[in-house]
């Protein structure tokens, strides 16, 4: 308020308008105060291992009780339209690729391997929100499968070889019947977790090794459907394309993490 002073709002209007003129860059109020000084650099990128590790890590006693829960009720649906099917079951038919696959008894490892596989999904879930909508994608997949069966009986065609001295095959034709053949429940889950494995990986920054282990986990298990007889190659192929259906949708509709978050910006940041 002294004789003659600039009103600060006068001052504040003069400053912008000659920073206005000269750019920006040459105001001497937004330029920085030490011009020389070097950026600060980048932060590292999260190594793979760490950032795999934690996902396993995040509420591992909710994803195994979970995940056996939700297999449990699963199963309850599935062998309840297994013995009770609402009308006689469409007997699938053979394609040429049925029969050039021989009967293998050792590719049993891989198809109960499903039961193990499984759980990479959810397991690798960074969140509970994640977690929860993964959940719900799956969910939707067994309920529409369970839904073919109910207004779409099928059945494999009864030509199974014989397994009496096979250890596990008399155990599990007789437990999963040659009901519920089409698609394939186990070749659509196994497609699910395949896709979503997969990504997981990639944004990550896993090693390619890992992503074709996956791939070739995948690969075991739908093969051995067809090697053990569970299923034939049309069961297998609807099974693959429901998988790969739902899978997307997931993929595109589902909850940006802050996980998922640190590995795109890692990845960004990366030379």
């Amino acid at each position: 308020n002294r004789p003659g002073a600039v009103p600060w709002r006068d001052a504040v209007r003069r400053t912008s308008e000659h920073c206005g003129k000269i750019g920006l860059a040459e105001c001497p109020l937004l330029s920085p105060r030490y011009p020389d000084t070097p950026p600060m650099p980048a932060a590292p990128p999260t190594p793979w291992t760490a950032d795999l590790w934690q996902r396993m890590r995040c509420l591992f006693v909710l994803k195994l009780v979970g995940t056996t829960v939700f297999t449990g009720v699963f199963f309850l649906g599935y062998f309840h339209l297994l013995r009770f099917p609402s009308q006689p079951p469409f007997v699938m038919p053979l394609t040429a690729l049925d029969a050039l696959v021989p009967f293998q008894p050792a590719m049993l490892v891989p198809y109960l391997s499903l039961w193990f596989y499984v759980g990479a999904g959810p397991g690798l879930q960074p969140g509970l929100r994640a977690l929860v909508v993964y959940g719900l994608w799956i969910g939707a997949l067994c309920v529409t499968g369970l839904a073919f069966f109910y207004g779409w009986p099928t059945a494999v065609p009864p030509l199974r070889p014989d397994v009496s001295g096979l250890a596990g095959f008399a155990l599990l034709q007789g437990v999963d019947a040659a009901g519920n053949a089409c698609p394939s429940m186990h070749v659509a889950v196994a497609m699910f977790t395949a896709w979503r494995v997969d990504q997981v990986l990639r944004e990550t920054r896993a090693p390619a090794a890992l992503r074709s282990l996956n791939a070739s986990w995948f690969v075991a298990i739908a093969w051995s459907t067809l090697a053990v007889r569970q299923h034939v190659a049309l069961d297998v192929l609807a099974g693959a394309l429901l998988g790969s259906a739902f899978a997307a949708a997931s993929l595109r509709w589902r909850p940006m993490s802050s996980g998922y978050h640190r590995s795109l910006v890692d990845t960004r940041l990366a030379p």
